[in-house]
């Protein structure tokens, strides 16, 4: 899977969780989901749960600490599949 798919099936997961459309809209891997996206600390741990229900991944709490931008999340997901 490479990253522009990773980026969409992440989009999609958060979509629901996004305060700030226009931030979604503009998304990259620069966006930072709570200053950007106005996704609240609540949200963020139903996003991990979803993104591991998505990839069928485990992520731990130093994991899960790390993705608060969409680079962090793509760079975790991207090792949790590779340890699969």
């Amino acid at each position: 899977m490479n990253k522009e798919e990773l980026l969409s099936k992440l989009k999609t997961i958060i979509s629901p969780y996004v305060q700030n459309q226009k931030g979604l809209n503009n998304l990259s891997e620069d966006t930072d989901f709570i200053k950007d996206l106005e996704i609240n600390s609540a949200n963020l741990v139903d996003v991990v749960l979803d993104v591991e229900d998505e990839f069928d991944i485990e992520i731990d709490n130093d994991s899960m600490e790390k993705m608060l931008t969409v680079k962090a999340s793509i760079t975790v997901i991207e090792e949790k599949l590779a340890a699969k």
